[in-house]
C-alpha cells in the first residue's frame, strides 16, 4: 500500500492542464492531427505504464492486472499483453458487463486473449504469490462512488501487501474535482496519459497518487500549441517570477507594505505575518497593532515598524502604503470592525486573510484591486454553505468565490487553488502535511503581501506566493521530515528560496 508521499520528477509532469471533460476531444483532435487512431493511443499507453511498472518493480515476477469494461481497461490489456510478453507471469481479473466495450479495449482485449492470455472473471479467487497489481478499472468518466463488485476489488487491492500501479488515474478519484465518493485504489505510483487532469493535484488526490508520472504519448507537439484555463505552478517557476535584483535598487523599490491586526491575546499571528514579509523581500513593514503587542514584536523582530492601530496612525498608513495586509489576528470585535471599514477604500493592491475574511462574509463586497486567502472553513461562510460542497469541487469553489468578491481568490489547502477575474486558475503544485500547523497562513499573507509590494499582479504574487511557501516547506521537510514544522520554521528557509538563483547554483 501507498506510504501517502506524492513524489515526482517535476520536469515530466506539464504545467498545462486540461479539464476532464475536455479530454476525450483532445485525445482525438491531438491523434487526428498526426494520423494515429485512439487503438494507436491505447497501444501508446500501455507501453508508458508498462515501462513505469518495469523499471519501479523490477524484481516482480506475478502481476495481477484488474480491468473495468473501458478504455481504462483496455489500457490494462495491453499491459497484461506486454508483461506476458516479458515472460512475467499473469493474472487477468476482468469486469463484465452486458454493455459491448468500446472498441478500442475490445480489440485491445482480443489482442489479449490472441497472445493466449486468460481473462478470469472479477470474482475470481486471487493467487497466493502477487507481487504487483495493476488497476485499469475505471478511468476519467467516474462520477459517483464505484458500484459493489468494483468497490470490492478496491477494497482487496488496497489491503493487499502488493504495490499498485494505477493508469492514468486510481480507480475511484474524481478526475476533475479530485473527490473520492467511495472506495478508491491507493496507488503508489500513477501513470497519466495525453495530458494532465485537475483531479490528481487538488482534493484527496495526494492521499491516493502516490508518485505522479505522465506521459504524453507523443502528442506533445499538439499538446504545447493550445491554451488551457488551468495551470499547474511549482518551485521550477520561481526564477520567472522572482529575477534576481537591480545592484542599485534600495528598499523604495521594494515596496511599502502595512500589516493590521493582532488583538488582545493575538500578537504572535500579525509578528509571523511581518517577518515573513520581510523574509520574503518587501522593502519596508509597519504593523499597526494593539499597544500591548509593540514591545514584544520590537524585540522579536527590530526591523518591524510597529505603531499602535489609531485611526489617525491608520489614516497616515494608508497614505504611505503601496500594499495593504489585514486579518491576521483581527478580531471580530469594533476594534477590528472599524479598521476594516476604512481599509475598504484603499486603492492600492490589498490582501484580506482571517477575520478580515469573517467580517467580509458578514458584509459582501465586490473588488478588483484584492487578494482573498480563504481556507475552506472561511470559504464556506464566504459562499453560505458547507464546508463539504467547497470541497466536491474546489476549482469551482474558487471560481464562486471570484465571481461573486472579485479580484483574485486562494482557496487554501492540499493542492491549493488560485483563481482570477480573468478566468485563470492555477493549482499550487508545493507543500506537505507539515503546514497543518497553526500559524501557516499568517505567513502565507505576508509571503504575498510582499510579493505585491515587488510589483508582482495580483494573480502573479497570489501563485508565486503560495509556491514560495510550499517550496520553503518542502525544503524544511526533506530535513527534518513534516511531523512537527512550525510556522516560523520557515523564515531561514524562506530567504533561499525566494531567491532562485542561488538554487540553480546548488543545483548545478
Amino acid at each position: 500500500m501507498t506510504d501517502h508521499t506524492v513524489k515526482k520528477n517535476p520536469a515530466s509532469i506539464p504545467h498545462s492542464v486540461w479539464p476532464a471533460e475536455a479530454l476525450r476531444r483532445v485525445e482525438q483532435e491531438a491523434a487526428d492531427s498526426i494520423g494515429m487512431t485512439l487503438y494507436e493511443l491505447m497501444q501508446r499507453a500501455g507501453e508508458a505504464a508498462f515501462a513505469v511498472a518495469r523499471r519501479a518493480y523490477p524484481q516482480a515476477r506475478h502481476w495481477l492486472i484488474l480491468c473495468g469494461h473501458g478504455n481504462n481497461g483496455g489500457d490494462g490489456y495491453v499491459v497484461a499483453r506486454l508483461a506476458l510478453a516479458a515472460g512475467i507471469t499473469v493474472t487477468l481479473l476482468a469486469q463484465e458487463s452486458d454493455k459491448p466495450l468500446p472498441e478500442e479495449a475490445a480489440k485491445a482485449r482480443e489482442t489479449w486473449l490472441e497472445a493466449a492470455g486468460v481473462i478470469h472473471a472479477a470474482d475470481t479467487a486471487w493467487p497466493e504469490e502477487v507481487d504487483l497489481i495493476v488497476d485499469g478499472l475505471l478511468g476519467t468518466g467516474l462520477r459517483s462512488a464505484p458500484r459493489n463488485e468494483i468497490a470490492r476489488l478496491i477494497a482487496h487491492a488496497n489491503h493487499h501487501p502488493a504495490s499498485i500501479v494505477a493508469l492514468d488515474v486510481p480507480s475511484g478519484l474524481n478526475a476533475q474535482t479530485g473527490t473520492t465518493p467511495g472506495d478508491v485504489i491507493h496507488a503508489n505510483h500513477t501513470v497519466t496519459f495525453v495530458a494532465l487532469k485537475p483531479g490528481l493535484l487538488t482534493g484527496k488526490a495526494r492521499d491516493v497518487v502516490g508518485e505522479l508520472h505522465h506521459n504524453a504519448l507523443g502528442l506533445e507537439g499538439w499538446l504545447a500549441g493550445q491554451e488551457t484555463p488551468i495551470s499547474r505552478f511549482d518551485a521550477s517557476q520561481l526564477a520567472q517570477w522572482l529575477p534576481p535584483r537591480r545592484p542599485t535598487s534600495h528598499k523604495g523599490d521594494h515596496g511599502r507594505l502595512v500589516i493590521i491586526g493582532g488583538d488582545h491575546g493575538t500578537a504572535g499571528a500579525i509578528r509571523m505575518t511581518g517577518e515573513a514579509a520581510l523574509r520574503t523581500g518587501a522593502g519596508l513593514v509597519r504593523v499597526l497593532t494593539r499597544r500591548e503587542n509593540i514591545a514584544p514584536i520590537v524585540t522579536a523582530r527590530p526591523e518591524l515598524m510597529v505603531h499602535e492601530l489609531t485611526a489617525e496612525a491608520l489614516d497616515d498608513s494608508l497614505q504611505w502604503a503601496d500594499v495593504v495586509v489585514i486579518g491576521p489576528g483581527l478580531g471580530q470585535a469594533s476594534w477590528g470592525k472599524e479598521a476594516l471599514r476604512k481599509v475598504e477604500n484603499f486603492r492600492h493592491a490589498m490582501l484580506w486573510d482571517a477575520d478580515a475574511l469573517n467580517l467580509l462574509a458578514i458584509n459582501p463586497d465586490k473588488r478588483h484591486n484584492r487578494i482573498l486567502t480563504p481556507h475552506p472553513g472561511e470559504a464556506a461562510r464566504l459562499l453560505n454553505c458547507s464546508v463539504a460542497e467547497i470541497e466536491s469541487d474546489r476549482l469551482h469553489s474558487a471560481q464562486r468565490l471570484v465571481k461573486r468578491y472579485g479580484g483574485v481568490v486562494v482557496l487554501k489547502g492540499a493542492g491549493t487553488v488560485v483563481a482570477s477575474e480573468s478566468g485563470m486558475s492555477g493549482i499550487i503544485d508545493a507543500g506537505n502535511a507539515g503546514m497543518a500547523s497553526g500559524g501557516m497562513g499568517d505567513v502565507l499573507s505576508g509571503i504575498i503581501g510582499a510579493l505585491l509590494g515587488q510589483k508582482l499582479a495580483l494573480y502573479d504574487a497570489a501563485c508565486a506566493g503560495c509556491v514560495v511557501h510550499g517550496a520553503a516547506a518542502d525544503r524544511l521537510a526533506d530535513q527534518y521530515g513534516t511531523r512537527g514544522m512550525l510556522a516560523t520554521d520557515l523564515f531561514d528557509t524562506l530567504r533561499r528560496v525566494v531567491n532562485p538563483e542561488i538554487i540553480d547554483v546548488e543545483n548545478d
